[in-house]
């Protein structure tokens, strides 16, 4: 008995001192695991590593100004420092703005040559163009000041030059027609102004807020003047996009003609009474109301009224 009562408390003494030593086995092996672990992950973190051959390849260009450039036939004064390097500042910040710039693009392929046409018709230079990519990117937004389009036009402007502003149907979202109403807008400034760097300043600012400054500086430039930050970037923001949409290439982007959006076939249908549901009237001309929306965004709503009777030319997409 007494043998056998040693034998266990051998036993229970071997037992407490392993209560502490599997632990401690147990961390000692996870630690030379992780070590392993550690020098085998190192060693190919260090074969993976960006050689200097590799880093060599990569650089990032200062942008070119060119030597001469214009802006709706008129002539920018690149000469003077601070001229050249407004410019510069734009084209730094459109050229290595990838996402955007590209999605510009691609987007004035699609909407470009109806602009133009109308900017022809009411023979306005072609550069005005590039003034809808300032103002909206060629999207409909909405501006904090309630700005709508891709011209950006007010809900007092667009009452004033004639455009229909209701729940139902806000025509500052029509392009074509909110594209007239800048070309009378710009029209009259260049009446003004009698050159049209100044009247695109004016679209931007405002015809009193560009007054202001003229009586105040007494000058009559736009690049002489001092003017708040957004309009005195606005023409080279202007000029940047027009020297990148010409050149793609010139400033590193690659596109493909299949890359660009192209323009969406139509067919019009006149509407003149009420709809009560455009869904229904998108299946009844082969479409859906998603592109019928897409083609037609001054509709604002799911019907249109029309108590007056009047008449209204929606497109009907041609396939997808």
């Amino acid at each position: 008995m007494m043998k056998m009562k040693i034998k266990r408390k051998a036993f229970e003494n071997v037992k407490k001192e392993w209560k502490w030593l599997v632990p401690l086995l147990s961390f000692v092996i996870l630690a030379s695991i992780i070590a392993i672990d550690k020098n085998s992950y190192g060693s190919v973190a260090e074969s993976e590593k960006i050689q200097p051959d590799d880093r060599d390849n990569y650089a990032v260009f200062a942008t070119e100004i060119p030597e001469e450039l214009s802006f709706a036939g008129e002539d920018v004064p690149l000469a003077f420092f601070d001229v050249r390097e407004s410019l510069d500042r734009e084209l730094v910040s459109n050229m290595y703005f990838h996402s955007q710039s590209i999605r510009y693009i691609k987007l004035a392929n699609r909407y470009f040559p109806e602009i133009e046409k109308i900017l022809l018709e009411n023979e306005l230079p072609a550069d005005f163009k590039y003034l809808a990519i300032a103002e909206s990117g060629l999207e409909n937004v909405v501006s904090p000041a309630g700005a709508v389009g891709f011209w950006q036009i007010t809900k007092g402007t667009g009452i004033d030059y004639g455009l229909e502003i209701n729940e139902e149907v806000d025509e500052r979202y029509h392009l074509e027609k909110a594209t007239k109403v800048a070309c009378d807008y710009l029209r009259e400034s260049y009446d003004k102004y009698g050159n049209w760097t100044m009247a695109a300043a004016s679209y931007n600012a405002g015809r009193r807020g560009i007054d202001r400054q003229v009586d105040r500086q007494k000058q009559e430039n736009y690049y002489d003047l001092l003017l708040n930050d957004e309009t005195s970037r606005y023409i080279f923001r202007i000029l940047a996009f027009k020297l990148i949409l010409e050149n793609p290439s010139d400033y590193g982007f690659q596109l493909s003609q299949m890359d660009l959006y192209k323009s969406i076939e139509y067919d019009t249908v006149l509407v003149t009474g009420p709809v009560a549901d455009f869904a229904d009237f998108a299946a009844e001309h082969n479409t859906n109301y998603k592109l019928l929306k897409f083609m037609n965004p001054w509709l604002r709503e799911n019907k249109l009224t029309n108590s007056r009777s009047k008449t209204y030319v929606i497109r009907i997409p041609l396939g997808r």
